[in-house]
């Protein structure tokens, strides 16, 4: 694993000469999780699956990108910029790395929030550069089995796996699905879309009382398995 930002111009130069190279970009988010969890949460996790996965595929890895689209937690602490605007910053960081010589670019996200600015990413950077740029689009939870949450057993277990931030003294039971019909939870998740706090009440979505430092660590092994084997099954084709 190389991280593109440790690197002088002229060896940055001869590695993207001499080889193929795929760069990786994890993008985050700061925002609310809970009393628990700090509010780079989905930043520190991407960052750390990015970095795993970098070290397999030998992908170059771009610097986290730490804001992202998170609206709908307010009047919970958030930073967010709008979808438009994060859709641009990496149509343009594409751009850039597409004119230094770079072809294949992996955008790995970290909260369910960006999904909506990612999706024209690649269109839009290919219509710009009128070349052969490749731009895939990962959101790391679909590489688990486990049912995603927010501040809940998977977020928590994964913290504290990766983390000395995590304050389990203060961890409380959120929103917990299971049980409701398919419409009630239907009806629940799009409301979390627009607003967290009226679906949550209390910002978590799930319960992280049982989290485990042994539970995250095997998360993230399964996360960085089935992504990785996804990476160099998608660069061969």
């Amino acid at each position: 694993m190389t991280e593109i930002k440790e690197l002088n111009d002229p060896s940055l130069r001869k590695i993207i000469k001499n080889k193929k190279q795929v760069v990786l970009i994890p993008v985050g988010s700061i925002e609310q999780h809970g009393p628990h969890l700090p509010i780079s949460t989905d930043s520190d996790i991407v960052s750390e699956i990015a970095n795993q996965v970098s070290k397999k595929t030998n992908c170059l890895l771009m610097p986290t990108i730490n804001y992202g689209v998170s609206f709908e937690h307010s009047p919970f602490f958030n930073v967010s910029i709008t979808e438009s605007t994060l859709e641009k910053i990496l149509v343009d960081i594409c751009i850039s790395l597409q004119k230094n010589g770079i072809n294949d670019i992996i955008i790995l996200n970290g909260h369910h929030g960006n999904q909506h600015s990612l999706v024209h990413v690649p269109k839009k950077v290919l219509k710009i550069s009128k070349r052969n740029v490749r731009v895939l689009i990962f959101s790391y939870w679909n590489f688990m089995k486990r049912e995603f949450d927010h501040a809940g057993f998977v977020e928590t277990s994964i913290m504290l796996a990766i983390s000395n931030k995590v304050k389990m003294s203060r961890a409380t039971k959120g929103l917990v699905i299971e049980g409701m019909s398919p419409k009630e939870e239907t009806r629940i998740r799009r409301l979390a879309t627009k607003s967290f706090i009226n679906a949550t009440k209390n910002g978590i979505w799930g319960d992280p009382r049982k989290a485990t430092k042994k539970d995250g660590q095997k998360i993230l092994v399964e996360i960085v398995q089935n992504l990785v084997k996804k990476v160099k099954v998608a660069l061969q084709t």
